[in-house]
């Protein structure tokens, strides 16, 4: 069943306080396992795409550790479902499918570690989080994901926040995720008005502060797909809520709208650039879901373009807003140093859209301007707030600028020296 917004009836916004682990500072970034191989174990017909520990460790060989990967940041591996043995060990500890990870997770955890790599991993049942979380410390595990999609609301207002205190006694940094779009209904303060597509109108009641105080990451909707329909679904929903969900992030709490799909079959060179500028622009953690190995020149530029990066890991860690709407929207978010990033998305899908205005008419103050274009590498230079100009945005595609005033050019050098290849 497909949730569609109405109306927000009411926002309850209240101070951020985070997860007291210090973890996750600036969105993660890493490559997880789910959307691209998904519950894949048939290893004997497809022994290198099946879930194992084959396909983490050939995935993350020296080679394409050392690919650029983890020098732009992705440096969090993830294992999604389908990793575990159905029966526990004696102990009552989680053991994996002895067949597909025949080292067990603390090797596999050694293994990325001596890269220079964290490991992740979902997985545990109400009775056993405790157990669950000690063992996942033991295993030098360095991110836990709780998803809760089968249970119930009861199950999940105590294992939330039980397992985020189990982690914290640990005495290891374990990043912490809720990564089930139905999660949020666990969590009472803000009041939505939903309809079904089956027209039934419902209310669905979230309270962010609490998530941020339990998790460092939480899932707000439906599960990436290889779509860029689904790109657009996920994006629409974001910003026509975004002013209950962008108060609620921050430095160690991030609203997460899934995982990149680039360099799968479903997007295409425009539509890549557009998820990496539209997930870069929301300070959402860049977690990759695609196949590194065959991955194409086109997609590794887009997921490794230092400037994209460099927006998304600002410090200040500030989720960016819609400002328009229409044939092309325009999206704006604040950055360190008094600069800021502009998204022009087109919504066409026929030709290429020429938009004239100013920044100005951005809500930009009187000044003078630079803008360095993210994806061509090019400044714009001289620019006044009212300077007219015109960006020309391809079909499905972006325009993303960083905007900085002429002042601070010294402090701006790095991201202007990365111009893509």
């Amino acid at each position: 069943m497909k949730l569609l917004p109405v109306i927000f009836l009411l926002a309850l916004t209240s101070a951020t306080s985070a997860l007291d682990n210090g973890l996750m500072r600036t969105p993660p970034m890493g490559w997880m396992s789910w959307e691209r191989f998904c519950c894949n174990i048939d290893c004997e017909n497809d022994p290198k795409n099946c879930i194992s520990e084959n396909l983490f460790r050939d995935t993350w060989q020296t080679d394409l550790a050392e690919d650029g990967w983890k020098e732009m940041g992705y440096d969090h591996v993830m294992i999604d479902d389908y990793w575990s043995s159905l029966l526990r060990d004696k102990d009552g500890r989680l053991q994996p499918d002895q067949q597909r990870f025949p080292g067990g997770i603390a090797k596999l955890a050694r293994y990325l570690h001596d890269r220079g790599l964290k490991l992740g991993y979902p997985g545990t049942t109400l009775d056993k989080i405790e157990t669950d979380a000690q063992t996942s410390a033991s295993w030098g595990v360095d991110f836990r994901e709780l998803d809760g999609c089968y249970s119930n609301e009861e199950e999940q207002q105590k294992g939330y926040p039980l397992m985020s205190k189990a982690l914290n006694a640990t005495g290891r940094p374990i990043g912490y995720s809720l990564p089930c779009q139905k999660q949020i209904k666990v969590y009472v303060n803000v009041f939505v008005l939903l309809t079904n597509t089956h027209g039934v109108s419902f209310f669905l009641q979230v309270n962010y502060t609490l998530l941020g105080e339990i998790c460092n990451i939480w899932r707000n909707y439906d599960d990436t797909q290889d779509s860029w329909d689904i790109v657009q679904d996920i994006t629409d929903w974001f910003f026509d809520n975004q002013e209950i969900l962008q108060p609620e992030a921050g430095p160690g709490r991030w609203n997460d709208p899934d995982m990149l799909i680039i360099g799968n079959v479903g997007l295409g060179v425009d539509q890549s650039r557009s998820q990496m500028a539209l997930w870069a622009i929301m300070a959402a953690p860049l977690i990759m879901s695609n196949n590194l190995r065959t991955l194409s020149s086109e997609a590794r530029a887009i997921l490794q373009n230092r400037a994209a990066i460099a927006i998304n890991q600002d410090p200040m860690g500030i989720q960016g807003r819609r400002l328009r709407g229409g044939h092309v929207e325009v999206y704006w978010q604040p950055l360190s140093q008094s600069a800021s990033s502009l998204v022009s998305l087109s919504r066409r899908q026929d030709m290429a859209y020429h938009c004239h205005t100013s920044l100005a008419k951005l809500n930009y103050t009187a000044g003078s301007y630079e803008a360095y274009d993210v994806f061509t590498g090019k400044t714009l230079s001289g620019l006044s707030a009212t300077t007219e100009f015109t960006v020309s945005t391809n079909p499905s595609g972006v325009v993303m600028w960083y905007v900085y005033p002429k002042m601070y050019y010294e402090f701006h050098k790095e991201i202007r020296c990365c111009a893509p290849e």
